[in-house]
């Protein structure tokens, strides 16, 4: 009876272990509940800097080959929302993406990664621009856990290619939302 109560609370404690088990998650210094200037597009008529903000994943899935990251605006006025930054072919020993990474011309984004096409018409993070007097935007940035070691794509991939691929190799992924109004 002894062996059989051990027996049951060790089961007990494992199955515990599981329910506090940490999930893939993606945290940013920069993003809180509103962006902020410093993420607004610099140009359609907004004034901001355009800087992609620091972005840090967690507890990626062990069989993880590669990461992306794409910001999406499910808001835009446009019938399929908007593409703001769309980049793949991360290493899987990468957690993070540095502050201003979606600049290709800064060259902070890693090494062998691929900033395609946004739905600006050009590579690499476009920050939030929604029409004046529209309600306030949703930016959703998520960071995916993928499968395979690269995609076969390169920077002219549309974002909803992109989108496509992402999908068919997604093993987690993990967001975060802010919003922005004008």
């Amino acid at each position: 009876m002894k062996k059989l109560a051990l027996i049951v609370v060790m089961f007990g404690l494992l199955g515990i272990r599981s329910v506090y088990a940490q999930e893939f998650t993606l945290k940013s210094d920069d993003l809180s509940g509103q962006l902020t200037e410093t993420q607004v597009f610099s140009g359609f008529g907004c004034n901001g800097k355009n800087i992609s903000p620091s972005l840090k994943w967690i507890d990626a899935p062990k069989n993880t080959k590669s990461f992306a990251v794409s910001v999406y605006d499910p808001d835009a006025p446009t019938g399929s929302g908007w593409w703001h930054w769309v980049i793949f072919n991360i290493s899987s020993d990468i957690n993070e993406l540095k502050a201003d990474a979606g600049n290709p011309q800064k060259g902070l984004a890693p090494k062998g990664s691929i900033q395609s096409v946004t739905d600006f018409g050009e590579p690499g993070f476009g920050g939030a621009c929604p029409p004046e007097g529209d309600k306030p935007h949703a930016y959703i940035f998520t960071v995916y856990a993928l499968d395979v070691a690269k995609l076969d794509l390169d920077e002219k991939a549309p974002p909803g290619m992109v989108g496509f691929f992402l999908n068919q190799h997604v093993i987690a992924k993990a967001s975060l939302i802010a919003y922005y109004g004008r």
